[in-house]
Parts: structure tokens; C-alpha cells; sequence
């Protein structure tokens, strides 16, 4: 949470048009940066700069035991509680929302993007949980943990949800200084931001055990990420001596998550290992999908006398990630991050789940956003399914080119969104544009060459088609 330090200056004649003519009075000056952000990072480079080698020893990493990775369908099988609307009014829902839309050539925060019928990321995620209050008569909040990036314009956007059915809460993530990689020093020439917003950061979701709540969290992009009633009932039935303090949601693992987080036993407790804690000789065995076969989704799911537990012991020894990092002037720095999801190993009888992949449905990039937008999906109060109409259960593998990265032009170069219901593959790369009603099927492949053009017509149907050359429909 954001803090001012407020230092009293000397008293003084007034000089200034602002306060001339009043005689005497005490003046502040406000530095905006929190004692509590400067202690936590100093704490944090202070590990760093203690660190020597890799935090994993490779040689003691063992698959976690059958029971802690517990099947969906298991924990489904147990049923709802007789009172669901009693469980779900001890719930908080937090979504983070720190990051901002630059990847997909948005400026402002990514939760403000439109991703289906003009709803947005934050639009979806209030319709969902107003959706829950309604059906049950509850009252369960939604947290937003919102960066210096993100906090000012989401604030602005939150008055349109005055009149729905959901309490919405936001407080700030930390603002930790950027380090030069050369020479480890802070590249940051004042504590303000103002015009040097390069020279700062959000450090990762790790900081968000600071706040003392009883959470679901998962990040805001993740459309799959909606309050499930089964695994919430099942961390709150479990007997007093064996309560479940922390749920990891992890899935089944893709050739596209090969660089995902995923669980392992590590001197007998269950422990998140993340690609950037691995040894350079073991990260083709780290990616491997037989030996690691499950993904942390980071939807998670915690136990608030355990947090409030563990953060009074000062017990968080959450490992740090380097972040390395290039700035648009080309000065190389690095950034000291945590993850929410390396605390599994800090409380009792933590547990993964095994889900369905419809509980991870990011959307990183305009590939992403086009299968959301498409008919493969459904809407239903805030939530998206997968169409009962598509005959398998998997996603198709979509792969826009780089004249499809920014959302303007992605949203330029399709009339409407085609048809995707019996899609395996497409990939799509150089000046293609989409007419409308296209019905694409199988596997698609569209290139146009450089220099060339490709005009999909309006109503056509590609079906195990590779398309290239040039292709342009002239109006006349």
C-alpha cells in the first residue's frame, strides 16, 4: 500500500502567490515513495547480492507424492456443501492487476483491453463474481492488486461499477528501482517517477502476503480463473489438524507451457521450481512433458489464519527472480521479482489440483485474444466455456505473425471474426487480412511473402489449406 513520508519545513514568510500575504505556516514535502517499498526492496537486494549459484540443488528434486497432486474430478466427486452461500462469504477474490497492454501495443492497463462482445478483462471478472452474489446471496469482494502503472487509470474506471452487485478494493503493489546489470546501482536519479518511469518496477505478485486475507487469487488475464465452488469447499472441510492451508491449481502440461512453473518434492515439502531456477545443463529435462507433466495455472487458493501465520513469523522465504531486462535506449538492467506461488512451501498440507485446462485461458497475445473472440467460446455471466457445438475438447494452436502483435491492427485486418469450431492449426504470417463470414478448418496456413498481399474473401471456407503468394479482392 502506498504511503507518503511527510517532512515539516522550517516556518517561514510566504513568498509565493500561493501562500503571500498570510504570514507563517508549516509547508510538507512529499516524497512518493513508501518507507515500507524501500525497506522491502532493500531486504530483497540484500538476498541478492547473498546468493551464490542456484537456489535448487538439481540432485535433490524428486516428483511430488502421488496424494499431493489430488485429480479435479476427486475433489468434484465430494460434492457442494448444504451452505454454499456460508462458504463463499468467507472468501476474498483477488486478481492481479499490475501489468500494462504494451505487448499487445495497448497503452494503459491490460485489464481495460475489450476482449469479448466490447466486455473487457475487468469487465468479465466483475460480471463473474456479481453473477456468484446474486445466485447465492453473498457477499464476496473482489481485491484488485494494481501496480504504479496500472493504479491511477483503473481507479477512474471503477465508477462504472458503482451500481453493480460487488464491492471492489484495490491497493497498491510495490515500486521497487530498476539495477543497472554492470554496475548493480540503481538507475534511478530521484525517488519520483515522473519522467522516469523506465527506472521502476513492480516486483512480482510475491508481495502480496503483506495484505491479510482469506484469497482466491489468479491474474486478471486468465478468463478460465472464476471462483470454483469445489475446490473452495474442499479447503474448508478438511479436519483442524489436517486444514489444507494452500491450493495450487496446476494443469496438465502442453507443448506450449513447456517454460510453466511446476511442482516437485524438495527436502520433503511440496515447492514451485520456475525455468529461471534451473541449472543451464538441465532446462531441455526442465521442459521435458514426461518428466514434468503438470503447470502452475497461479490460480491459488489460501488459507487467511496461515497467511496472517506465516507473515508474523517472518516464515516467506520466497525465492528471488532475476529478471533481465533491455530498455529502449539499450542500457541493460535486471529486475529482483518474487511469485506468489513460491510460498506453497512456507504452510501445512499445501496440495496441487490437478485441473481441466478450461481453468488456464490467458490471453498474453492477439493469437490468444482471437480464439476468446471467436465461437469456440461461449459467454455466459462474465464466464467463458468452451462451445458444446466444437467435437474436441483442446484449443486450436494459433499463431499470428508480427503484423497481427498490436491489437489495432489485428482488429483491422479481420472484417469479423471467423469461424473457428473445427480449427486444429492455423498459423498466419505477413500482410493477410480476413473478410467476412471466413470459415476456417483443419489445419490453415497463410503466408504472404514480402511485398505480397493476401486477401482472404468474404465467405470463404479454408479447410487442410495452405494459402501463399498474392492474393488481393479489388473493390470496383
Amino acid at each position: 500500500m502506498s504511503t507518503f513520508l511527510l517532512i515539516p519545513l522550517k516556518k517561514k514568510k510566504a513568498k509565493s502567490p500561493i501562500n503571500s500575504g498570510h504570514g507563517l505556516r508549516l509547508d510538507f514535502v512529499v516524497l512518493q515513495i513508501s518507507k515500507k517499498d524501500f525497506d522491502g526492496f532493500k531486504k530483497l537486494f540484500h538476498r541478492f547480492l547473498q546468493v551464490k549459484g542456484p537456489s535448487i540443488d538439481w540432485a535433490k528434486i524428486s516428483r511430488p507424492p502421488e496424494d499431493s497432486i489430488q485429480p479435479y474430478e476427486r475433489i468434484r466427486a465430494k460434492g457442494l456443501p448444504e451452505d454454499i452461500a456460508a462458504a463463499l462469504n468467507r472468501l476474498v477474490v483477488v486478481k492481479l492487476n499490475g501489468g500494462l497492454g504494451t505487448s499487445m501495443g495497448c497503452k494503459g492497463p491490460k485489464s481495460l483491453i475489450s476482449v469479448r462482445n466490447e466486455n473487457t478483462f475487468l469487465d468479465l471478472t466483475v460480471k463473474q463474481i456479481e453473477h456468484l452474489n446474486k445466485t447465492y446471496d453473498t457477499n464476496v469482494p473482489l481485491v484488485l492488486m494494481n501496480s504504479f502503472n496500472t493504479d491511477e487509470d483503473t481507479k477512474k474506471i471503477l465508477q462504472k461499477y458503482t451500481h453493480h452487485r460487488v464491492q471492489i478494493h484495490t491497493f497498491n503493489q510495490s515500486r521497487y528501482p530498476r539495477i543497472n546489470k554492470e554496475s548493480l546501482l540503481p538507475i534511478a536519479k530521484s525517488m519520483g517517477a515522473d519522467g522516469e518511469g523506465e527506472a521502476w518496477y513492480p516486483p512480482g505478485h510475491g508481495d502480496i502476503y503483506a495484505r491479510k486475507e482469506y484469497i482466491f487469487v489468479s491474474n486478471i488475464d486468465n478468463l478460465g480463473a472464476t471462483v470454483d465452488l469445489f475446490i473452495l469447499q474442499h479447503l474448508m472441510s478438511q479436519p483442524q489438524d489436517k486444514r489444507c492451508e494452500f491450493i495450487m491449481e496446476v494443469t496438465d502440461k502442453t507443448r506450449a507451457d513447456v517454460k510453466g512453473g511446476t511442482l516437485i518434492e524438495y527436502e520433503e515439502r511440496l515447492r514451485l521450481l520456475e525455468i529461471a531456477q534451473v541449472p543451464k545443463a538441465h532446462v531441455d529435462e526442465f521442459k521435458s512433458v514426461t518428466k514434468f507433466k503438470i503447470f502452475n495455472t497461479n490460480n491459488l487458493w489460501i488459507s487467511l489464519p496461515a497467511i496472517k501465520r506465516v507473515h508474523d513469523a517472518n516464515a516467506l522465504d520466497l525465492e528471488i527472480i532475476v529478471n533481465p531486462k533491455t530498455l529502449d535506449g539499450g542500457l541493460n538492467v535486471i529486475q529482483l521479482e518474487t511469485a506468489v506461488g513460491a510460498a506453497i512451501k512456507s504452510f501445512k498440507n499445501a496440495l496441487g489440483v490437478n485441473v481441466p485446462r478450461s481453468r488456464f485461458l490467458p490471453v498474453k497475445t492477439t493469437s490468444d485474444l482471437l480464439l476468446v473472440m471467436s465461437n469456440l467460446y461461449s459467454l455466459d455471466a462474465g464466464s467463458l466455456t468452451m462451445s458444446k457445438k466444437r467435437e474436441f475438447p483442446t484449443t486450436p494452436h494459433v499463431k499470428l505473425g508480427s503484423s497481427f502483435t498490436k491489437v489495432q491492427e489485428y482488429l483491422r485486418r479481420f472484417e469479423n471474426i471467423p469461424d473457428m469450431l473445427e480449427l486444429d492449426h492455423l498459423t498466419v504470417s505477413g500482410d493477410v487480412t480476413f473478410g467476412k463470414n471466413v470459415s476456417l478448418k483443419g489445419t490453415v496456413i497463410i503466408i504472404a511473402n514480402h511485398g505480397d498481399r493476401i486477401d482472404i474473401p468474404a465467405g470463404a471456407m479454408l479447410e487442410n489449406k495452405i494459402v501463399s503468394g498474392n492474393l488481393r479482392i479489388l473493390d470496383h
